[in-house]
This record gives structure tokens, C-alpha cells and sequence, in this order.
């Protein structure tokens, strides 16, 4: 069997080192390892919304797993998303581009301590960059709802104790603990802060805390938490949390900031318009102007694929498309 390398083989049967891009789990480690910037990280949910935002530049996404139940399944995120669903999508947008890093949610873990390890082990495997434990029941619901039911403090450690102890066994991956107790049924803001202090001194990497009320919320939540440790911010317009820039989370002291329906909110109308027209009139909009088949392929990477395939000798797109 032949040795993995870069192609520059030295003929003397040596294997060749591979000098390729730094893994995404280590460039979000290098990421957040700067305490005077924070990661900048828009919401995706599929392939096509991801491809566009890596073309606007981003350094790191973030798969939403509300917007995985509902662009993969049509379904509201109600924990009826599996870890096999959260899984194969988020091994899609990692591919994209390895060297970007993607922040993933992994909901509760999909069962017990056994369970959450193996989602660590299965989301690094697919290359996620990093992933959030919650501390909801399987029966879950999007953060940003009311209703919410919590595990025990103590079996929520044991899962984040589970995340970590798969990740230093040879899984690189960032390991994010979400506590979802400020919106939650017998939880509160000092109940999120008492379990994300847990978990940090287990040895969390970053901290999630959902569902901030308030400017003022979110710089005491700053305060009270690690400051060793980074800690996110979730921002939904119309949602609990107070819609802030980039700037305004970076200055109170967050180091992740997602924005998990940005793209969602942006595509939902527009679908509705180009339906609702073209069943009106029976053909498309004319606004904006018809990208058509080589400008949708575009997007996704059609350029680099032909020369690619123009590299290697291939001949079935020396036409065009």
C-alpha cells in the first residue's frame, strides 16, 4: 500500500509528510485563543447556504440545528432531528472547505453519557471544528422557547464529563457546555451560571449560556462566568436575547458570536415570492434576474471543478456547461 502524501514523492519508498491546511479544530483552538477578538460565525443549514456564506469571506460557521430539523426534515426543531441527521448534515458543510472551522449543534448528545461521547467522536470524525452539549431532556425544544425541561445539574456534568473525556482520548474537537436553565422550567439566570461554572471546571472549552435577557444580563452572565474561558452569545431577532452587532458582543467581553436564522429569515421570503409568483403567473419572477443552471452550479463550486477535472486529463467539460 502506497504512503499518503503530497503528491512529491521522493522515489525511495519514504512516506512524504502532507503539508496541507491546519484542521479546522485547531484553527478555532488558535481562534480563540486571541482574548481581543471573537469568532465571527453566521448561521448555515445546508450546502447551498453554506457555499454562500464561505464566498462572503467568513472565517467560521455555525450549523444551526434548528434550521438542520428544518431544512432537512421541514420540521420545527423539537428534538425530532436525530444525531444521524446532525451528523450527515454537518459533515456536508465541514467539507466544503476544511480549512474553515464549523461550530455544530449537538443538542443533549441524543442519550447518555455513552451516547454524547459517541456524538463527539462522530461529529469530529465528519469534521466539525467544534460542538455544543445542552443540558435539556431528549424531548427538547429550540433555546429560544418557552417550556423547556432540564436534566439534573449532576447528569448534565456527567454528559459534559463524557464530552470531554472523548475528546482528550484522541478526538480533536472543541467541546462548547450550553446550559439552557435561564428559560427553563425550575432553572433561572443563577442555575445556567452555576452549571456553566461546572463545566468549565470539568474542562469545557467554551460556554453557551441560551437565552440572555437584556444588555445588562449579558454583562453580568460576562462577569460572573470564567474569564479564562470563551464564552458565545446566540442572537435571533425576535428571540430572548437583545439583537447586538458583532462590535457591541465582542466589546462586553463574548468571544463566540453565532446568529443561527441569518440566513433562513433571508431565504424563507424569497422562496414564498418565487412560488407564489410562479403559480400566479406560470412562470418565474423576472426580479432579480434569473441566475439560471451555470450561475446556481457557480455558486457551488462549479469553476474549480472543471478545472480540476481539465488538470487531471479529463475531457467532459472541455465544452462548457
Amino acid at each position: 500500500m502506497g504512503s499518503i502524501g503530497n503528491g512529491n514523492g521522493n522515489g525511495n519508498g519514504n512516506a512524504v509528510r502532507f503539508n496541507g491546511p491546519i484542521p479546522a479544530a485547531r484553527r478555532l483552538r488558535q481562534m480563540l485563543s486571541d482574548p481581543r477578538k471573537a469568532v465571527f460565525a453566521p448561521g448555515v443549514y445546508d450546502g447551498i447556504s453554506a457555499r454562500v456564506a464561505l464566498a462572503q469571506g467568513y472565517d467560521c460557521l455555525y450549523m444551526t440545528g434548528a434550521g438542520t430539523s428544518m431544512s432537512c426534515l421541514g420540521m420545527p426543531d423539537l428534538g425530532l432531528a436525530n444525531g444521524t441527521d446532525m451528523v450527515r448534515n454537518a459533515g456536508i458543510i465541514a467539507s466544503l472547505d476544511p480549512s474553515i472551522p464549523v461550530i455544530a449543534d449537538a443538542d443533549m448528545g441524543y442519550g447518555g453519557t455513552l451516547n454524547v461521547a459517541n456524538t463527539v467522536r462522530q461529529y469530529a470524525r465528519a469534521g466539525v471544528a467544534g460542538l455544543h452539549i445542552e443540558d435539556q431532556v431528549v424531548a427538547k425544544r429550540c433555546g429560544h422557547l418557552a417550556g423547556k425541561t432540564l436534566i439534573s445539574r449532576e447528569e448534565y456534568a456527567n454528559h459534559i464529563r463524557a464530552a470531554c473525556k472523548a475528546r482528550d482520548e484522541g478526538t480533536d474537537i472543541v467541546v462548547i457546555a450550553r446550559s439552557d436553565a435561564r428559560n427553563a422550567e425550575g432553572g433561572g439566570f443563577e442555575e445556567s451560571v452555576a452549571r456553566l461554572r461546572l463545566a468549565a471546571e470539568i474542562g469545557a472549552d467554551a460556554l453557551f449560556f441560551e437565552a440572555l435577557a437584556g444588555v445588562d444580563e449579558c454583562k453580568e452572565a460576562i462577569k460572573l462566568l470564567p474569564r479564562n474561558i470563551p464564552v458565545l452569545i446566540n442572537i435571533i431577532a425576535g428571540g430572548k436575547t437583545p439583537v447586538i452587532s458583532f462590535d457591541e458582543a465582542q466589546q462586553i467581553g463574548f468571544r463566540i458570536v453565532i446568529w443561527p436564522f441569518v440566513g433562513l429569515e433571508a431565504a424563507v421570503p424569497g422562496l414564498e415570492n418565487a412560488y407564489r409568483i410562479l403559480k400566479k403567473t406560470g412562470k418565474p419572477p423576472a426580479e432579480p434576474t434569473p441566475m439560471g443552471p451555470a450561475g446556481l452550479f457557480d455558486v457551488c463550486g462549479l469553476q474549480d471543478l472543471m478545472a480540476f477535472d481539465a488538470a487531471v486529463g479529463g475531457s467532459a467539460f472541455s465544452s462548457g456547461v
